[in-house]
């Protein structure tokens, strides 16, 4: 039977329990189901912007499978590592393909005038903002490996999820102002009625959400530090984390942003011939069938 034990025969307790093998092995095998469908829908697609969303999903699982390992060896520091490393980039590479769906979004209503951020910089900015959070957790998670350097990396990573967190929010507000000026004055794209543009947005809006609570926890959770209560009690990692983190992964899949593709690489259309287009569009609009 697995039982508790100090790293490598000495003290110090890198685990504060013995970490779960049933709840491991049940989450890795949701995790690793998701992530071949997106993958496979990849392959089906060809929407290459969704990478980093499948890769984040292989994070999950890798950290998963370190965890079940640490069931028996809870006084190896390396599987230590592992999980705790991988399990908490995963979200980051997840952020990176929700960023770039939003400009998806907004090319495919040609509502590049509705973005308070210029449509050349919305990616950019926040990409940047996410690789900064996954260089500051992944040089964190590196720095917690040493019991001298341990302090200073939580402070790190405390940082990183922070800005993450920050981040997140600018961009739920930057996607409903958008939101909230297309419902004023649609374009043409919207009025015809067959990109489905606003359950993409809805989707965008409950992974934000998602992963914003998942980021919050973890703040708390380094906060609080190795006596506080989410490390020494399991259950707040799957409940917090992992069910939030396999969530995000069943709505993107659902409403996968594939259904924008057709719509992407139009040539936005000039003002008078969006007033024109609107124009005929209200017209016709009882015998327009899209």
């Amino acid at each position: 039977m697995a039982k508790l034990m100090p790293l490598d025969g000495g003290s110090y307790y890198v685990w504060q329990y013995v970490p779960s093998m049933a709840a491991a092995i049940i989450f890795l095998i949701l995790f690793l189901a998701t992530t071949s469908y997106h993958f496979w829908k990849i392959f089906q697609t060809g929407v290459k912007f969704t990478l980093p969303f499948a890769i984040g999903g292989i994070f999950e699982v890798i950290g998963l499978a370190a965890r079940i390992d640490s069931h028996n060896h809870t006084d190896k520091l390396i599987p230590y590592c592992i999980q705790s490393v991988f399990i908490l980039l995963g979200p980051a590479l997840f952020a990176a393909s929700v960023y770039m769906v939003l400009a998806r979004i907004i090319q495919s209503v040609h509502g590049e005038k509705y973005s308070i951020v210029p449509l050349k910089w919305l990616t950019k900015i926040f990409i940047t903002c996410d690789i900064a959070t996954f260089v500051l957790q992944a040089a964190a998670s590196g720095m917690m490996v040493s019991s001298s350097l341990a302090s200073i990396g939580k402070g790190v990573v405390i940082t990183g999820l922070a800005l993450q967190v920050v981040s997140f929010s600018l961009f739920v507000v930057t996607a409903y102002i958008f939101l909230i000026k297309m419902r004023g004055n649609p374009t043409p794209e919207v009025l015809e009625g067959c990109i489905p543009w606003k359950q993409h947005l809805k989707s965008l809006y409950s992974i934000s959400t998602l992963i914003l609570m998942r980021s919050i926890f973890r703040v708390i959770e380094y906060a609080m530090g190795d006596n506080g209560y989410p490390l020494e009690h399991e259950w707040t990692l799957y409940v917090f984390d992992s069910v939030p983190m396999f969530t995000s992964m069943v709505i993107f899949g659902v409403w996968h942003p594939s259904a924008l593709k057709p719509f992407l690489g139009q040539q936005v259309p000039s003002n008078s011939e969006t007033i024109e287009m609107k124009d005929q569009l209200k017209s016709t609009s009882q015998t327009f069938e899209c």
